[in-house]
Formats: structure tokens, C-alpha cells, sequence
């Protein structure tokens, strides 16, 4: 947390956000998946600055209710969620990222914008299978793992489904419109 005191503020983000956004996007990606992905895939992803940007201004004027994380400046978290692209589950709401800089790992922030994205409704996600420290947080905000697998053909990686349902409380408007795959 670079030794500062104050708290992020959680906010909406705005098309003007892209660039600083993608910066902590690829930074989690690379802190999160060095040893999980394939380090070549990795590289290449992380490098595709410029198209990442201009892909987030889309998402951001098309898709609004992304949330960002704000410290002095600097975005150091991020989260997204909308209508559920699963069907089958019957649930109205997915998280489909929450990211945060691992300087700030078990500061809450990830809970915050857990909050801020998605509240104590009922929702699904998906996570890979080899990230043992999501899975652990998802599991403490009361998600499980329904037994549904996939590829990420991104990154290469087997990922698991979980969900949450029972908490009772509705979602935060998350937009009737669905986010396209990979935001």
C-alpha cells in the first residue's frame, strides 16, 4: 500500500479512465498470473497496450457501471459485472473482473469493490482453477464452486465457475446490456 494512510476511493469509470485502467489491468494480470499462465502467453498479452486501451474506451461508453479503485492518483483496482452471460443458472447478475494491485492484497479493497460491483446479490463468477488466492476470497464473500469448467483460450488456463446464492440483498443496476467475453 506504499505506506499511505488513506483509503482508495471507489468510483465509476469514465472513458477518460482507459489508459490508467489498462496500466493496473495488465500490472494485476502480470502480479496474479506469473506462474499460473504461460509465461510466453503472458508476454504477449501484457504487451498489447495500445489495442487494450482503445478496446477499454468501447467498453467504457458502451458497458458503463465498471468501477475503479483510486489512491493518490493512481488506479489500483478494478471491478466489472453485469447480466449474467449463463443462462442456465437463472441468476441475473455475473462479476465478470475484480482485480486489484497486490500491494493492496488483504488491505479489504477487494471486498470493497466486491460491494461496490455486485452487494450481497446473487451472482456467479468465473476463476481459474489454479488461483488459489481468488478462489479463497470468493469463498469467504460465500461463493462455491457449481462444477463447471472451461478454457480460457486467452490465457490458456482451465477456469472454474462459482456462485452465490441465499444473501438476499439485489444487485447494485448492473445495465440490461451484457459485456462482451474477456472484459
Amino acid at each position: 500500500m506504499t505506506g499511505a494512510s488513506s483509503t482508495p476511493v471507489i468510483r465509476p469509470a469514465v472513458p477518460a479512465d482507459a489508459e490508467p485502467l489498462v496500466h493496473c489491468h495488465l500490472a494485476c494480470w502480470r502480479e496474479a498470473y506469473t506462474g499460473m499462465v504461460d509465461p510466453e502467453r503472458l508476454r504477449l498479452v501484457l504487451s498489447d497496450v495500445a489495442d487494450r486501451v482503445e478496446r477499454w474506451r468501447h467498453i467504457l461508453v458502451e458497458f458503463p457501471g465498471r468501477l475503479l479503485a483510486e489512491h493518490d492518483g493512481e488506479v489500483v483496482g478494478l471491478a466489472a459485472a453485469g447480466p449474467n452471460r449463463d443462462a442456465e443458472l437463472g441468476l441475473r447478475t455475473e462479476l465478470y473482473a475484480l482485480y486489484i494491485r497486490q500491494a493492496w492484497w488483504g488491505s479489504g479493497l477487494g471486498h470493497r469493490l466486491l460491494e461496490a460491483a455486485i452487494g450481497d446479490a446473487d451472482a456467479s463468477l468465473w476463476v481459474f482453477r489454479e488461483n488459489a488466492r481468488a478462489r479463497r476470497s470468493y469463498t469467504r464473500h460465500g461463493f462455491v464452486p457449481d462444477g463447471a469448467e472451461k478454457h480460457d483460450d486467452y490465457f490458456g488456463g482451465a477456469e472454474i465457475r462459482m456462485v452465490r446464492r441465499g444473501y438476499g440483498r439485489p444487485a447494485p443496476d448492473v445495465g440490461a446490456r451484457r459485456a462482451p467475453a474477456g472484459s
